[in-house]
């Protein structure tokens, strides 16, 4: 499975970003996905999963409210909506795919994921 994230880019504080991570390879509707963020100087970090048929999502606590994750197992894709954007979300954002058990605290850990996309960069000015 190769991942391809997109949609990064410079924006200011409070305006709203909407990332895409396109896989390829086969389908990746039997997995769960995630998005991890890393900050320069600063170690990856969980931002959201979502199960296989998106009926379910996990947020960390400082995205939940302002970030939306979904799939569309069509378009063999995961979007990370991100809403009212502050300066300390610019990160390098990274989607995941691979994950089978949905447990929270499996789920937001990088090594519950088999395949990492590129990362795209998000950079929030204040």
């Amino acid at each position: 499975v190769q991942l391809q994230a997109s949609g990064g880019g410079l924006v200011q504080a409070g305006d709203s970003l909407r990332l895409s991570c396109a896989a390829s390879g086969r389908t990746v509707d039997g997995y769960i996905m995630g998005w991890f963020r890393q900050a320069p100087g600063k170690e990856r970090e969980f931002v959201t999963a979502i199960s296989r048929g998106g009926g379910s999502t996990y947020y960390a606590d400082s995205m939940k409210g302002r970030f939306t994750i979904s799939r569309d197992n069509a378009k063999n894709t995961v979007y990370l909506q991100m809403n009212s954007l502050k300066p300390e979300d610019t990160a390098v954002y990274y989607c995941a795919a691979g994950a089978v058990v949905w447990v929270e605290r499996i789920v937001a850990g990088q090594s519950a994921y088999r395949y990492w996309g590129q990362g795209t960069l998000v950079t929030v000015s204040s």
